[in-house]
């Protein structure tokens, strides 16, 4: 978390024990439901990783700084752009015309995650962090920069982000991508001088809607043959 390793680790705790509770429903209710239920689990992770960066921060240890900052940008820059779209199309019906559409943008998203994340494994220099407003700050270097403004990079990213759950043919995902939406929303208004750390504290919160839509099968109201 952006605040400190303290609130990092314990969040990385609750994300990590409720995704993996959650994960284990899923399995047992449902496997389309699993790539959902891994979200939370996959943003504890997340979290975990930030805090090593803040103790690399907070001990002057530059390399644990890059490690922990290598794992975080891993699913901030890499994994989410594919997983959320590739979760989308694990839990739409196979007859649903929309179908193919997310795994496109799951393919997109690969490639926009690798353009991203690849160059900052090979040039450990990019990898900035400052500690800005007592926030963890990841947005001076990004190699995208050189190719097109921030502003379409970060609109691509939350289209990928956002796009495919407002599409989902079950209405419940789509009230969870107006939860994702009210976090841009949130992360931009008030948050902008760590926005990167931010969006994944808060989208990692937003998660546990997730959990709720799991625990309460709400996709067989819609699809009753099959999630009943």
């Amino acid at each position: 978390m952006c605040l400190s390793a303290q609130v990092s680790f314990a969040a990385s705790v609750f994300l990590v024990g409720g995704g993996t509770a959650i994960s284990i429903e899923a399995w047992r209710r449902n496997k389309r439901y699993l790539p959902l239920a891994l979200m939370p689990l996959f943003a504890g992770l997340q979290q975990f990783m930030e805090g090593f960066v803040w103790v690399g921060m907070n001990g002057n240890d530059p390399l644990t700084v890059l490690w922990g900052a290598m794992g975080f940008i891993f699913f901030t820059w890499f994994m989410w752009p594919i997983w959320v779209p590739f979760s989308v199309y694990v839990l739409e019906p196979r007859e649903s015309s929309r179908k193919r559409l997310f795994l496109i943008l799951a393919v997109i998203g690969l490639g926009f995650g690798l353009l991203l994340y690849i160059p900052h494994g090979l040039n450990s220099s990019m990898v900035v962090v400052e500690i800005n407003n007592q926030s963890l700050a990841y947005e001076k270097s990004m190699w995208l920069d050189f190719m097109m403004p921030r502003w379409l990079t970060n609109t691509i990213y939350v289209a990928l982000i956002i796009l495919p759950p407002t599409l989902s043919r079950y209405k419940h995902v789509r009230h969870f991508a107006l939860t994702l939406a009210a976090v841009v929303v949130i992360d931009i208004a008030f948050l902008q001088f760590a926005y990167i750390s931010f969006f994944c504290l808060l989208a990692g919160l937003a998660t546990l809607h997730l959990v709720y839509i799991i625990l309460t099968n709400k996709c067989a109201r819609e699809c009753p043959e099959l999630f009943a």
